[in-house]
């Protein structure tokens, strides 16, 4: 006697059934400390140059051909190390500390 059922895998989806990881196709990596501070921009997982600043963004992005980008879109761009308007680090490695003096 056969169940209903039996010999399918419970755990077996179909590619369509899936759930997709998306990745959005702009990736600006956080701040990298020189002078001027720059974010890395990739863009479809390569490597498409350095922006100081968002109109480098917009700039990158339309050399490869993408055009209207919205940056505030997380399907389209996604930030890391902070927002847009994050183009210098927090906490600069060598920063020399003051003596007060009094």
């Amino acid at each position: 006697m056969r169940r209903e059922g039996a010999g399918r895998s419970l755990g077996h989806m179909t590619e369509s059934q899936a759930p997709r990881i998306h990745r959005p196709p702009i990736v600006v990596h956080g701040v990298q400390q020189n002078d001027p501070p720059f974010r890395l921009v990739e863009i479809a997982g390569e490597l498409a140059g350095k922006a100081h600043s968002v109109l480098d963004v917009i700039e990158i992005a339309r050399e490869v051909g993408l055009d209207d980008v919205d940056l505030d879109d997380p399907d389209v761009v996604r930030w890391v190390g902070g927002d847009k308007f994050t183009w210098t680090s927090f906490w600069p490695p060598n920063r020399p500390h003051r003596e007060h003096r009094g």
